[in-house]
């Protein structure tokens, strides 16, 4: 085990993170991304999230890898236990530390056992849940599916959430988009994005080497002014930023909105060569529906024109279904030490689960494609 990644070849680790099942070309899971996260600060002890990276070696290289936190809190998972640490707190329990293996403040699905083969996961596992001992539990956040389901085998308890996914069904452009939705919901969008360019706003697509200082510098400025409106402190600083944008150049688009010639807000995406990620939203000014504008319907422009596949809208937001985006379910898998809470949470994910289901049956009711959604 290890608390930072710089002493971890970051060629070895690659490897390992792009031959696991659903790993090709995710940048969150990169050497790159997790170093810049630690070394900027931005997940450590300090915040709450403490780097306890597990690593296998075998004749001297690495052979598998785990990105692991040890969390005093459960801020920035996007998977929910606030009812589970309470339960523990009202028993009389310490719910706190418990450990983590996720991409700090990131729900994007991607590999978490780091390994191509199937007894090296279960190696990994079997680490893990060593690791755990005398800790309240042990959690995994959005790993794939066939991860998801080596990890029941093992004994942990799945639970399921729901996120929303935008596929390129093939569009020629964005109007082509807009044809295939019902009158209703082609309405409502073309009136959100004339409010918009209304207002006098206009949009550039910053890629990569285009992102000089200043923008990222401006981008940082509307993203800690967007945590400072909701009273929360931002968990990502600018070092982060400017660490990312010179390690992931190819994979940095910035969304930016200005008006009358001045940048007054922006949206940092990551791109592979199949998918853009929305993650990071900020703006210095309000215009109304102007988030709307530069957080999904530009994405999924900027998909569009470039081939792309698929836009991920992060984490919750019925929202986003109405604006194309459709309910796709995702895993997270638990181990929790005390055999009574357990048995308690895995009838209450049973519960949970069924519910899910009917859940994203009842949003898939309300699609807002005239026919039948791209799949």
């Amino acid at each position: 085990m290890v608390e930072s990644l710089a002493g971890v070849p970051a060629e070895q680790w690659n490897a390992l993170a792009e031959g696991a099942p659903e790993g090709a070309g995710n940048p969150f899971i990169s050497h790159e991304f997790l170093s810049a996260l630690i070394d900027t600060g931005c997940a450590s002890a300090r915040t709450g999230w403490q780097p306890q990276i597990l690593l296998l070696e075998e004749d001297g290289k690495l052979a598998a890898a785990m990105p692991m936190f040890l969390k005093s809190h459960s801020r920035g998972e996007y998977v929910f236990d606030w009812a589970w640490a309470d339960a523990y707190q009202r028993h009389g329990l310490a719910y706190y530390p418990k450990l983590l293996c996720a991409v700090p403040f990131t729900p994007v699905g991607g590999p978490r056992l780091l390994a191509a083969g199937r007894a090296e996961r279960a190696r990994l596992l079997a680490g893990a849940l060593e690791m755990a001992q005398g800790l309240s539990s042990l959690h995994v956040l959005f790993p794939p599916e066939a991860e998801a389901a080596q990890m029941q085998d093992a004994g942990l308890l799945l639970r399921r959430t729901v996120q929303f996914h935008w596929t390129n069904d093939a569009y020629a452009d964005f109007d082509d988009f807009l044809a295939r939705l019902t009158a209703h919901r082609r309405k409502v969008i073309r009136q959100e994005r004339r409010r918009v360019q209304e207002a006098g706003v206009n949009f550039r697509w910053l890629r990569g080497g285009q992102i000089t200082r200043a923008y990222w510098e401006f981008f940082e400025r509307c993203y800690r002014n967007t945590y400072a409106a909701h009273g929360n402190r931002p968990y990502l600083n600018l070092e982060f930023f400017l660490r990312i944008g010179a390690t992931l150049t190819e994979n940095c688009l910035l969304i930016l909105a200005e008006r009358g010639g001045k940048p007054i807000a922006a949206t940092l995406n990551l791109l592979n060569g199949s998918t853009i990620f929305g993650r990071y939203w900020g703006a210095v000014e309000h215009v109304p529906l102007l988030h709307f504008e530069c957080c999904y319907y530009q994405a999924i422009e900027y998909a569009i024109a470039n081939r792309l596949q698929r836009f991920e809208g992060g984490a919750q937001g019925e929202h986003k279904l109405f604006r194309g985006l459709l309910p796709v379910e995702t895993h997270s898998a638990h181990w929790l030490a005390h055999p009574a809470f357990a048995s308690a949470i895995e009838d209450y994910l049973k519960r949970e689960g069924a519910g899910i289901a009917r859940y994203v049956d009842e949003l898939n009711e309300l699609s807002p494609f005239r026919t039948a959604a791209p799949s």
